[in-house]
Parts: structure tokens; C-alpha cells; sequence
């Protein structure tokens, strides 16, 4: 079994605000992740073996999504690194492949941003991010923790935000990022 709270407790020190924050969004993604995982795996046919990724593999990779954070400059999360926020996914998981971490977590830290970025939008928006990788979420787990993630702000009252809220604020990133999120939607959320 990967032990991630080795990780987390290196670069997330006790009694800071940001492991508190840190610690607790990511529990809310794991746990939201979970139930959906359980859910998917219970209306699964009876006999049909679930694709879902084991409990554990859900667990470690929601609770290392965001390692990265800490290296980027966000004073309003208790973040105060040098990098710009939307480098958090892509240092994760750099980060993650340093500590040996399984390459599915890295990967899910690398392209849970937004609802995924492509690289055309990477292009667009001139986003400091390198075009030798993908940013989009693609196996099953990297999907399911993008989606669970969407759900829950680290900053403000921390409370699971309602689909409706998650939709409009999607929409600020554009209509193919909007898109992608209907479509992790209809994979993830209640029928």
C-alpha cells in the first residue's frame, strides 16, 4: 500500500494554516470521490466486475491532487511560493514522480486543473505551462477526482458548492472547458 501521508506530512509541516486547508479540501475531493465510486460500483450489473480504481487508489490520489499547491503564490490559501497557481498540477506531479510516487497519482495531480486543459487553450491563454505533456484528465481515476475536486474551494466557508455553482463557474474558463465538465457530469453525477 502507498503511504501518501508521508508526502503530505513533508511538505505540509503540523500546526500550519496550510496543511489545515490542505488537508481538509483534499478529504472533502477524497470523500466525495469515494461515495461516488460506491455508488457507480453498486449500479454496476450484478456479476460485472466495477472498473473503478480500488478505494485506496481513489483515496491516495485525492489526497495528493493538490500537493503542489504550496510552491505557488496564493497568500489567500496560505500559499506563499513563487510559482503561478495554474502551475500547481503540472509541479505536483513533478513533485510526486520525485517522491516515487505511483505514476497514476502523478498523473492525476498534473491534469485535474479545471475540467482538464488542452493545449490549444494553453496556446490561447498564454499559460505558463510546458506543451510536452497533456493536461487533460484521461483514465478513470484522473476523471473522477477532476470531477469530485470541482465541487469544493479552498478558500471561503469550504462547503461542498451545488452543481448550478459548479456550472457557472466552469463557464468562466470557456465553452470547451464548460464542455468537458457536462461530460465528466454525465459519467459522475446522479442519474
Amino acid at each position: 500500500m502507498f503511504d501518501y501521508q508521508r508526502i503530505i506530512d513533508k511538505y505540509y509541516p503540523g500546526g500550519s494554516p496550510l496543511r489545515d486547508i490542505y488537508l481538509r479540501h483534499c478529504r472533502q475531493v477524497a470523500d466525495k470521490a469515494l461515495a461516488i465510486a460506491g455508488r457507480l460500483a453498486a449500479s454496476s450489473p450484478a456479476g460485472e466486475k466495477s472498473p473503478m480504481p480500488s478505494r485506496e487508489e481513489i483515496e491516495a490520489a485525492a489526497m495528493l491532487h493538490d500537493i503542489g499547491i504550496f510552491l505557488c503564490d496564493a497568500p489567500a490559501i496560505e500559499c506563499h511560493g513563487k510559482e503561478p497557481y495554474i502551475r500547481h498540477g503540472m509541479l505536483g506531479g513533478e513533485l510526486l514522480r520525485r517522491e516515487n510516487a505511483p505514476e497514476e497519482i502523478a498523473r492525476v495531480a498534473e491534469r485535474h486543473t479545471g475540467a482538464g486543459l488542452s493545449r490549444e487553450e494553453i496556446i490561447a491563454d498564454d499559460l505558463p505551462l510546458p506543451l510536452d505533456r497533456t493536461y487533460m484528465p484521461e483514465s478513470l481515476l484522473e476523471r473522477l477526482i477532476c470531477y469530485a475536486d470541482k465541487f469544493y474551494s479552498k478558500s471561503g466557508d469550504m462547503t461542498e458548492k451545488p452543481v448550478p455553482r459548479v456550472m457557472v463557474s466552469m463557464t468562466k474558463f470557456g465553452p470547451e472547458s464548460y464542455g468537458r465538465f457536462i461530460d465528466l457530469h454525465r459519467q459522475f453525477g446522479l442519474k
